[in-house]
């Protein structure tokens, strides 16, 4: 090969090739070596599959459906240039009996259009809008590896992981934030072996760049200027950006704009007393003292009173957390969590708070199961001691040091092997036995 990104070069006979693919992807099945014809590519991402757990008879999940998959997508960066890949595409696609696809950087389908026949074939793999098509899922593919390598990649016939995948040929290409260079998901052509040729790889890098210079052209979304944004994960005081300006709050008052920010109608002095002091003897005087020291502190008109309330949106990044799990974006979900929110508060509401937020991403990534996020949430400071989830670990990425671990920390917290969960409520989620 003398581009080691495209599958099959021109004059090549395709049979032959998928023949001998297929004889070395059985290979790899049964035995776990890779045969030399395989591209280096290619064996690389079967090894980064089968590390993954990925089985060569699995098949794609759907993940987010309905109305979760039209708030998500609508939300999503690469719905503006999405009237640009159907221009440069579709008609591409629908000739040729193709599928224009978009996914975003976790392999999660976005959008699947084209020849209407393709589709239904699509279905029955399951690729369709929602369904995740990353490495760690589906194991090689062009979208999924596309975003893992983040460059340009084709794959042809057998070189896909799943068998029920091998009669299909993609080429996909990522695309970037023109501004920080993030990437924001990958566009990608499906269909058959006339895919594969150097030019459908081509096309596909030609599109993805035509969207990073649409995306540049286009002025990215202005924040509200009444938004305020508070940074309450990981730290015990909470910071607020507001009108340029960075806040650093008290630990109470930290806790009194959290609550706030969660219930724009406001709170009355009762409910914020409740929610604030698991001691009963503290007298409403101690919270008004509380909130004129933290009126004057934010400036005149941010806090109202009867019910005590914020007069502007407060957005905090406990919040861009929750609202990214409840779309099914764990992965970015997880890279935002930054630590327990306010993890030294006792106040009873910021404590339920917290629980719910950290239960929330556990039981995700437990059930999930994929082997880097659930290895970077136990090599986390909160996740360092989490028993459930160094076993779900262990269960899909078994090796040497993971099971050491797990060991260690079964016969350190001295707790039996089927223990369930433990709240996850602060740093750590289990206790450790008395001396």
């Amino acid at each position: 090969m003398t581009d080691p990104w495209v599958a099959l070069e021109p004059g090549a006979d395709p049979a032959e090739r998928v023949r001998v693919l297929r004889r070395a992807h059985e290979t790899f099945t049964t035995a776990g070596t890779v045969p030399r014809p395989v591209r280096g590519v290619v064996a690389e991402s079967w090894r980064r599959s089968a590390r993954a757990g990925v089985g060569p008879d699995g098949t794609a999940s759907v993940e987010l459906t309905d109305g979760d998959l039209g708030t998500y997508r609508a939300e999503h960066p690469l719905a503006r240039v999405m009237p640009l890949f159907r221009e440069l595409m579709g008609t591409f696609a629908a000739d040729g009996e193709h599928l224009l696809a978009v996914c975003d950087a976790h392999g999660r389908l976005l959008w699947v259009e084209g020849h209407p026949a393709t589709r239904r074939l699509a279905d029955r793999m399951n690729f369709v809008p929602g369904a995740r098509w990353s490495e760690t899922a589906v194991g090689t593919n062009a979208p999924g590896t596309a975003v893992a390598l983040d460059r340009p990649v084709q794959v042809f016939a057998a070189e896909h992981f799943i068998r029920r995948v091998q009669p299909w040929t993609c080429a996909a290409a990522p695309v970037h934030d023109p501004h920080t260079g993030r990437v924001l998901g990958a566009v990608d052509i499906t269909g058959g072996d006339g895919l594969a040729h150097p030019h459908s790889l081509g096309f596909v890098q030609a599109v993805a760049r035509a969207a990073e210079s649409q995306l540049a052209l286009l002025a990215p979304p202005r924040p509200a200027e009444d938004t305020a944004m508070l940074s309450v994960l990981g730290r015990d005081e909470a910071e607020l950006r507001l009108d340029g300006h960075r806040i650093r709050l008290s630990r109470r008052h930290s806790e009194i704009l959290v609550l706030l920010g969660r219930r724009p109608e406001g709170l009355t002095g009762d409910e914020l007393l409740c929610a604030l002091y698991a001691d009963e003897s503290v007298t409403p005087v101690t919270l008004r003292a509380e909130l004129a020291r933290l009126r004057r502190l934010l400036g005149p008109g941010l806090l109202a009173s009867r019910p005590y309330r914020l007069t502007a949106a407060v957005e905090s990044d406990a919040g861009v957390v929750e609202r990214r799990l409840e779309t099914g974006a764990l992965t970015s979900a997880v890279e935002a969590y930054a630590g327990p929110l306010l993890p030294g508060s006792q106040a009873p509401a910021v404590v339920r708070l917290r629980r719910r937020l950290a239960d929330g991403l556990r039981a995700a990534l437990i059930t999930h199961s994929d082997p880097d996020l659930l290895a970077d949430w136990a090599r986390a400071p909160w996740g360092e001691d989490d028993l459930e989830v160094w076993r779900a670990l262990a269960a899909v990425r078994p090796s040497a040091p993971v099971r050491a671990r797990l060991a260690a920390l079964e016969a350190e917290l001295a707790v039996p092997a089927h223990r369930p969960p433990a709240p996850a409520g602060g740093a750590t989620y289990l206790q450790r036995p008395p001396a």
